[in-house]
């Protein structure tokens, strides 16, 4: 508790009744050098001439006996601060400070007096200062496997084998599960669960058939690779995938890089068997990468992906893959195979004579896409001798597509020869994309049917299916953003969809290939268009611009990057500037002044809340961000300009002198040496100003290390803090004793 001194009863000289409760303490100090080593200005009241400038060092302990104040009516400026530290007002006035009586029209406890302008009223109870308590030790192996716990397990995935009374075998199957979750959700199967998945399997089977084709057409590749890209991935999802509702297969960002990137070194065209060969590598390579990412548990990594990065990459790529689409829709036989825009539309102009040749059934393409191809297909199959000119999937290249399941292409992955590098660097941004828009799309699906998924189990599943599937003809695969959406719709309840899914495709390839000979390749390219045309997302650019200029501008840079320069390119560019951002905000960390909330003990930030009000003498400061050696010098330098300009307004104000600062660490969530040392620096300057530094309500690690570093013992009893409001209450009340 803190001890108010009894008051001093004396009578009003104009009514002749017991003065109110006030604590009246004036300005009369000695003369401070301010923060930048200039004399301070003199206080509001008069002072004593030939005052010495005090020089630097510690400050001095205060004298035992003080002169008493002049006599009215001279000048007096006076601070009122009740007991429970709130600010009350300050003024200026030729005369005793006006009475104020308590709270509620009487009663109240008396309050005490001093002799620096400072008014403590008793309205209240006088208020208990609650000590900072020390975190309790903790050895440095906890430590180290609390932090590595809270890096690569955030999740907590071992919760479940932590329940009381489970028998061995219990956590065992336990175990089993969190490794195939497909054993989870088997156990409670049942009819009206397999009925919801056989129709969403069904709806999204009539989706991925037009789709692998399309995808397989968009990277270059037989379009039969499509189709076994949405057999064999899917099957092994559902085994190890925690989505419910992710929709396996080919997805447009993946295509587009592969069908770019291995185009710039090996022709998909003269070059057949080699350009399958490195797309099945780049497989691998993407699914190692996503493997490894899982199993050690670095999936944080893919988060420097921001969503403005996304946005912007997503609507860049969605417009080159319309562009490539051109092709196509206007049965162009020159194209170019750049992704870039002006050599696609230099393409167009140039062959703007063969335009044509566009298929007349381009609109069939507005119904559902395997409608689409079905009725395209037929008509083309009917009318082949007047339509000859029409340019379908097995035109020139292949005679007959093959049926049957996915052969082995284990004998057809390249681990040698010059093409190697362009395979790793294409897996590798095939890879991260690929993940990044399969997680996204089940976390979206799993908050909006209150379950989560384990992000790092995701990638473990999605990296297995994609290795498995490079062994078995398939190349980049993931959840994308139109199957999940149909999936959802639909009404799935498990990743049963995808076997459904799966073994409508086995049908297709075992019994319905030959249909496919005349599908139009304009239908395909309609399918492909209506696909990633959604991605360019005008509204998220909008509220991007509304929210965060700078955000804006790396999904900008994302955008004109990815349809100028190249895909990775494009995207290097945007994660650079995200990275810049990440590292401005750490190294320039928000800070700002708060003021009190008039009757209360809030404090907030002055330039947000206009009825804040400052706390004469005081300035109180918060920092938001942890303290570094990347920002300790900016914070330092800040906050030493926050003490300038507050004593520069102090001047042209003639408000009180300042006489402390309040620093709340709150948001202060770590300390590292280089922040210590600034501390101790700022305190220093602040001991030859004779300024008083107070920090407020460190967290656990800061209070440990200011303490280990004992930086702590440099302070008072009145330097640290619990709330604003008792510091400011207890410091306040220094003054007066």
């Amino acid at each position: 508790m803190v001890n108010t001194p009894p008051p001093e009863k004396h009578l009003d000289e104009q009514h002749h009744q017991p003065q109110s409760s006030i604590a009246s303490i004036d300005f009369y100090t000695p003369l401070r050098l301010s923060i930048d080593g200039t004399p301070r200005a003199a206080a509001t009241g008069p002072s004593p001439t030939n005052q010495p400038i005090i020089p630097e060092g510690p400050i001095p302990p205060p004298p035992s006996s003080r002169s008493p104040p002049p006599p009215f009516p001279e000048a007096h400026h006076a601070i009122t601060i009740s007991n429970n530290g709130s600010f009350l007002g300050s003024h200026n006035h030729p005369s005793p400070p006006p009475l104020r009586p308590p709270p509620g029209g009487g009663g109240g406890k008396k309050g005490g007096g001093g002799d620096n302008g400072i008014n403590v009223i008793d309205d209240c109870a006088v208020e208990e200062i609650h000590e900072v308590c020390h975190p309790p030790h903790v050895s440095l192996w906890d430590k180290l496997r609390g932090r590595l716990n809270e890096i690569f397990f955030p999740e907590d995935p071992f919760h479940v084998f932590r329940k009381r009374n489970q028998s061995p075998a219990t956590k065992f199957v336990e175990a089993v599960q969190y490794v195939f979750p497909i054993i989870g959700w088997l156990r409670t199967y049942d009819f009206d669960v397999f009925r919801s998945d056989l129709i969403a399997g069904l709806t999204i089977a009539s989706l991925a058939i037009p789709q692998g084709i399309s995808y397989a057409k968009l990277a270059n590749l037989p379009p039969i690779i499509g189709l076994y890209s949405s057999f064999v991935p899917p099957m092994i999802y559902a085994v190890l995938g925690s989505s419910r509702h992710l929709g396996i297969g080919p997805v447009s960002v993946a295509s587009l890089i592969i069908g770019s990137e291995l185009s710039q070194s090996v022709s998909p065209e003269t070059q057949t068997e080699l350009y399958v060969s490195l797309a099945f590598t780049t497989t691998l390579f993407a699914g190692l990468l996503q493997t490894g990412l899982g199993i050690f548990r670095l999936g944080f990594i893919i988060d420097f992906l921001s969503k403005a990065t996304l946005t912007g990459f997503m609507a860049g790529a969605a417009v080159i893959v319309i562009l490539q689409q051109l092709k196509g829709l206007f049965g162009i036989t020159h194209f170019t195979k750049q992704m870039q825009i002006i050599p696609v539309l230099k393409s167009v102009i140039h062959e703007e004579k063969e335009s044509a040749k566009k298929p007349k059934l381009f609109w069939v393409s507005a119904l559902a896409p395997l409608t689409s191809v079905i009725i395209s297909t037929l008509v083309v199959f009917i009318l082949k001798s007047k339509l000859q000119k029409v340019a379908t999937v097995s035109m020139k290249k292949y005679r007959k597509l093959p049926e049957g399941v996915n052969p082995s292409s284990l004998h057809k992955l390249y681990f040698h020869g010059p093409y190697l590098s362009v395979a790793i660097k294409t897996g590798i941004l095939a890879g991260v994309l690929s993940l990044t828009e399969g997680i996204a799309v089940g976390r979206t699906c799993a908050s909006m049917n209150n379950y989560q998924i384990d992000g790092n189990k995701e990638m473990i599943a999605i990296g297995a299916m994609n290795v498995c599937g490079c062994l078995c003809s398939c190349y980049v695969v993931s959840g994308g953003f139109a199957r999940s959406a149909v999936n959802y719709n639909a009404g799935a309840k498990t990743a049963f969809s995808n076997v459904v899914m799966a073994l409508a495709i086995l049908i297709t390839l075992l019994f319905l290939m030959p249909l496919f000979y005349y599908t139009p390749n304009a239908v395909l390219a309609a399918i492909i268009t209506s696909a990633v045309i959604g991605f360019i997302d005008v509204k998220a650019a909008y509220n991007l611009w509304k929210l965060d200029k700078l955000d804006f501008l790396i999904s900008m840079c994302s955008f004109f990057g990815v349809l100028f320069i190249s895909v990775p390119i494009g995207l290097a560019i945007a994660v650079g500037i995200s990275l810049l951002k990440i590292i401005l905000n750490v190294s320039r960390p928000f800070t700002s002044e708060l003021g009190n909330i008039p009757g209360t003990r809030i404090y907030r930030n002055l330039s947000c809340y206009n009825n804040a009000r400052r706390v004469p003498a005081f300035l109180i400061l918060t920092i938001e961000s942890p303290i570094y050696f990347a920002n300790s010098m900016y914070l330092q330098e800040r906050i030493i300009r926050w003490i300038r300009e507050e004593e520069q307004r102090i001047q042209e104000t003639g408000d009180a002198i300042l006489k402390c600062v309040i620093l709340d660490i709150t948001a202060v969530t770590n300390i590292d040496s280089s922040g210590i040392e600034m501390l101790y620096q700022l305190k220093r300057t602040m001991d030859r100003s004779l300024l008083h530094l107070v920090l407020v309500n460190p967290v656990a690690i800061v209070m440990e290390r200011l303490q280990n570093s004992k930086f702590l013992a440099t302070f008072d009893a009145r330097g640290l803090y619990l709330t604003i409001g008792e510091a400011v209450s207890d410091v306040s009340s220094s003054w007066r004793n």
